[in-house]
């Protein structure tokens, strides 16, 4: 089974560039299954409805999230009806939404996604590293292939929930810091991992928000308005292959890929 995991969507830059690439990555990588972040997806700050129906019309398979969630309020009504988008797990029991996924391969073959946040530098959540084995243990019944966002903070935290969860799942991969790390690798028992899978949207810019507004706020000490940069965006994420029998990755790839780039894979595409 070939799995897609895109990091953080960013605004329109990162929605458009995840639109243009997608049916080409599934077609070239012979993907069976895609899933992305899209905390950031609505002007860089929430995701809504409208938004989420969109990503999965690109070819997208499930949509994880993180503290970003519930920025724009529609979610709150969309979030119970709509089970391919997850919230953190750990978070306050009762809180709308699910923070895993049993869903079906193009094929029908069953895969799990769980969405947990980390606690370091963030809000206060309940334990990931409990709350995630739980999830795990719902899942394995029906699937060997489970794929974990970790959106965190801390890269301390984020490498030991995969040697956590080595042996456990398919992939750990994390969010939230919108800079990809160069760290892929497939733990000793089996579990592929990458410590930041990065930012899908406006590299030129600081984590997606507009320069000039971001270094305001670092030079002066004052507030600012945060804003999602425009231009061109930049696909960040990760290609893991596992074993449908015991779940294990046999390979993982992380991408990287400019609009440039995209534009070779897919010329099809370019200018729309």
């Amino acid at each position: 089974m070939r799995i897609l995991f895109i990091g953080d969507i960013f605004g329109k830059p990162g929605r458009e560039i995840a639109r243009r690439a997608l049916p080409a990555l599934i077609e070239r990588e012979s993907l069976d299954f895609v899933i992305a972040n899209v905390e950031n997806s609505a002007a860089g700050f929430g995701v809504t409805g409208d938004i989420a129906d969109a990503i999965l019309s690109y070819g997208v398979d499930a949509m994880t999230t993180g503290n970003h969630v519930w920025d724009k309020k529609e979610v709150l009504d969309y979030i119970p009806r709509q089970a391919k988008l997850l919230r953190p797990a750990n978070l306050v029991p009762g809180t709308p939404g699910r923070g895993s996924y049993l869903g079906r391969t193009r094929s029908g073959e069953a895969i799990g996604v769980i969405n947990v946040m980390g606690r370091i530098f963030m809000q206060p959540v309940d334990d990931p590293f409990a709350i995630v084995l739980k999830e795990i243990e719902a899942l394995r019944a029906k699937t060997r292939v489970i794929i974990v966002d970790f959106h965190a903070e801390a890269t301390s935290e984020k490498v030991a929930m995969g040697w956590h969860l080595d042996g456990r799942v398919t992939g750990v991969f994390g969010t939230h810091t919108h800079v990809q790390t160069a760290d892929e690798r497939i733990l000793p028992k089996g579990t592929a991992y990458l410590t930041d899978t990065g930012m899908t949207g406006p590299h030129d810019s600081i984590i997606g928000v507009t320069t000039e507004l971001a270094l305001t706020r670092f030079v002066s000490g004052m507030p600012a308005k945060f804003e999602s940069a425009s231009g061109p965006g930049r696909l960040n994420a990760v290609i893991v292959t596992a074993d449908l029998a015991t779940g294990r990755a046999t390979a993982i790839q992380r991408l990287n890929l400019s609009s440039a780039d995209v534009d070779a894979l897919a010329p099809q595409t370019a200018g729309r």
